[in-house]
């Protein structure tokens, strides 16, 4: 007997997973089909989680090598980094096990193994990694695709796990690299660069493009390279990796007139569709260059196929597959119509110092708007909170525009950048002024007290400088 659902989700991600429970708050019947066998999907097993537990442990370790100047005495401090690796999987495991638990909590049927959609309304699970098997058949009101994008490589280069590594390969390595060469200076290839360059190993980031972050505010970028380079880094910029050897004991990076030649590379330079198999010959769906194409409501081209997350193409980040999750669902059993405003995506960087974003940089400011803008900035050297904490690197960055001088942009380099950015979102989306920034008295001491001071600084009232 063929099972019959509601929705049937096809990824158990950050984006299918949450849909997949909302549509069962709703009291729809849902099933939820992964071949990964452990929900989460990449980001839960193979993305933001395990390498924040790696950040962490190199915050740690810097923090060891500096102790004396908080009055501890440490000595031969070193890392075992197989442990760390360790560490990192089983705080994998355990959200693995929390989101299983919420699937039974709401009477989610899960299935593990590849699913493959006949036509609409019919879905086949083959046992994952098999798409020629037989499988079990499945019938759905409506299917959800939600099953995200995997990391991009160069034409004729293949990750090997040694000498040539995608953000999957590093979480696993239990030595660090003598020579790391990151291609890409994008969040990813920053987060690796920061965690392996504090591990020791010699870093040198290629980028093609004129700065590293190059979609966050130049400021912010600028800023973050002289850091680094202080920090003994190598960063090229402006550089096109035309091929990567992999002929010596280790591999060469051809930048066309010059070359760099490091133990391994980590290719980190965007991502690609994870579309194979999932259609039955003969099936098609829309595209634009290769992501799946949806409307405004997250239907695709073919009736009741909906799709949301990485694979409808950028922004690739976690928390805009959740929150189009909910809204796909909500617009699918719902009279309820909730929108997401693309423009205010907050955007998070984990290297230390962090990077944090919401809103338009300063020179997309002053193409939208032109003069009419105001900037404010406030270093954390000059906040209490930050000299206590021994973390004065960085600064907090608004942009006003308008009669009213309304927030339309906000970029943070330093501790707790990433905590601090949710106060600014909630201030973009409800449309604040720097008056209304300015009235709300913040706790002190705290980091956040830089947007404070950042807002008096764009009508050149700051306190503290």
């Amino acid at each position: 007997m063929t099972e019959s659902y509601d929705l049937a989700v096809i990824g158990a991600g950050p984006g299918g997973y949450v849909a997949a429970i909302r549509a069962a708050q709703l009291g729809r019947r849902v099933v939820v089909i992964d071949e990964e066998g452990r929900p989460g999907g990449t980001c839960l097993n193979w993305g933001c989680i395990p390498s924040k537990a790696l950040l962490k442990t190199a915050e740690q370790y810097e923090f060891l090598r500096s102790a004396d100047r908080y009055g501890f005495s440490v000595t031969g401090a070193g890392f075992d980094l197989k442990k760390i690796v360790a560490r990192s999987r089983d705080v994998v495991g355990r959200l693995n096990k929390g989101i299983e638990f919420l699937f039974k909590k709401n009477k989610i049927d899960y299935r593990i193994g590849r699913a493959r959609i006949v036509m609409p309304g019919k879905i086949q699970v083959l046992p994952a990694g098999d798409g020629r098997a037989a499988g079990e058949d499945l019938e759905a009101e409506k299917i959800l695709i939600a099953v995200g994008a995997k990391p991009r490589l160069l034409p004729g280069v293949r990750a090997d796990g040694r000498r040539i590594l995608t953000s999957k390969e590093a979480l696993l390595v239990d030595t660090p690299p003598a020579h790391l060469a990151v291609l890409g200076a994008g969040a990813i290839g920053m987060e690796f660069a920061y965690f392996f360059h504090t591990l020791g190993s010699k870093v040198t980031v290629i980028e093609m493009l004129d700065r590293i972050l190059p979609q966050e505010d130049p400021e912010i970028s600028d800023r973050l390279r002289k850091i680094y380079e202080r920090r003994g880094m190598m960063i090229l910029t402006g550089a096109r990796v035309n091929a990567i050897s992999t002929d010596g004991p280790g591999v060469r990076i051809d930048l066309g007139p010059s070359s760099v030649d490091a133990s391994a590379a980590l290719v980190a330079l965007g991502v690609a569709p994870n579309v194979e198999g999932l259609l039955a010959e003969g099936l098609k769906l829309k595209d634009e260059n290769g992501w799946i194409a949806v409307d405004d409501n997250y239907r695709t081209s073919l009736p009741g196929i909906f799709a949301i997350g990485d694979i409808i193409g950028p922004p690739w980040l976690a928390h805009v597959a959740s929150h189009e999750g909910i809204v796909a669902v909500e617009r699918m059993f719902t009279d309820h119509t909730p929108v997401i405003n693309y423009d205010a995506i907050p955007a998070c960087t984990y290297c230390r110092p962090q990077v944090a974003s919401i809103g338009l940089t300063e020179p997309a400011a002053r193409k939208k708007f032109g003069d009419d803008i105001q900037v404010g900035r406030f270093p954390f050297q000059a906040l209490g909170k930050a000299i206590a904490a021994d973390e004065t690197e960085g600064f907090v960055k608004l942009i006003f525009a308008g009669p009213h001088a309304q927030l339309v942009g906000a970029h943070i380099l330093g501790h707790e950048a990433t905590e601090i950015i949710a106060e600014l979102g909630i201030a973009l989306a409800l449309e604040s002024t720097r008056d209304e920034i300015v009235s709300t008295i913040h706790a002190h001491p705290t980091m956040a007290e830089a947007v404070l001071e950042a807002a008096l600084a764009s009508d050149n009232r700051a306190i503290h400088v």
